[in-house]
């Protein structure tokens, strides 16, 4: 062999080595795990990190154990009413990371993602189909539970986790929908009426609060101004009582045993004081007519002389 023969073979057996040390090297995400077979046998699991094999003769498998997200696709459902609801939901799993789980994935279960969207289908017609379209509507959280618990259930052994199932929609026919949105509609409208009325009677209410409120203050008021004015009275008949009670002190003092005289007196200054007109008759002089009105002696004017 000459030296460029020989040189050619040592490039080729080097680039080859390179190429199978390379294929050796194997490495695993976080977000993975890897099932090693030898010669078509299952060997070892894969750890994340640098992973050796053997070339031509190991081969390493990459699962995936992030959260998933598979769509069950819409689909008509006969409900107990013999209605067609449009279904669709959502599941969310995830393999399992440990060795015996991830195994399953990969050997009991031929794809899980197709598998369980078919099982998922499969459990909402049985779900639905036992209930009502209107109990359908208003049960969703118990239909998700339902179906969550199912499917996990039924996946044990293919190494998944059902993290969480969302039903999407549950669609009437389109007459059937046009008649529950006049329903809601009016219940609605029953409801404002209802909240306005109630309103209205609060408002009412509290207009009679404030009359009611009114009129105890004027009649209190009332009942204070009629207080007043009969104190008043009390004290202005105390006020008299006393002037006429300090009058007859006085009389009885100065001119005792004339307060009759004193009375009359009173009443001739009274008499005169109103302008009153007096007959004087011709044999008396208009002295002696106003001494005896005040019932007083006549002075004896020419005995005085």
């Amino acid at each position: 062999m000459d030296l460029i023969t020989i040189g050619y073979s040592i490039v080729i057996i080097g680039g080859a080595a390179t190429l199978t040390a390379l294929a050796a090297i194997n490495v695993i995400r976080p977000t993975e795990r890897g099932l090693i077979e030898r010669m078509g046998k299952y060997n070892r699991f894969a750890e994340p990190g640098l992973n050796l094999t053997i070339p031509f003769i190991e081969r390493i498998t990459r699962i995936n154990i992030t959260e998933q997200m598979v769509d069950a696709e819409s689909q008509e459902i006969i409900t107990k009413d013999k209605l067609n609801a449009t279904v669709d939901a959502q599941i969310y799993f995830k393999v399992k990371p440990d060795e015996e789980n991830v195994m399953n994935s990969e050997y009991n279960v031929n794809d899980y993602g197709i598998q369980i969207v078919s099982l998922a289908r499969t459990t909402l017609r049985n779900i639905i189909g036992t209930m009502m379209l209107t109990e359908a509507n208003t049960e969703r959280d118990k239909i998700n539970l339902d179906l969550m618990n199912i499917l996990a259930k039924e996946t044990k052994g293919w190494g998944l986790e059902i993290v969480r199932t969302e039903l999407k929609e549950i669609n009437p026919p389109a007459d059937v929908q046009e008649t529950m949105n006049r329903v809601v509609k009016a219940e609605n409208e029953k409801a404002a009426a209802v909240d306005f009325a109630t309103a209205k009677e609060t408002e009412a209410d509290g207009s009679r609060r404030a009359a009611i409120k009114q009129a105890e203050g004027s009649k209190q008021a009332r009942i204070l101004e009629a207080e007043g004015i009969k104190e008043a009275s009390i004290i202005e008949a105390l006020g008299k009582a006393k002037a006429i009670e300090t009058v007859n002190v006085a009389a009885e003092k100065y001119f005792v045993g004339n307060a009759q005289v004193l009375r009359k007196i009173d009443a001739a200054e009274n008499a005169l004081k109103n302008n009153s007109k007096i007959i004087v008759p011709q044999n008396m002089s208009i002295v002696n007519v106003l001494s005896d009105i005040a019932g007083v002696v006549p002075v004896d004017m020419k005995g005085k002389k």
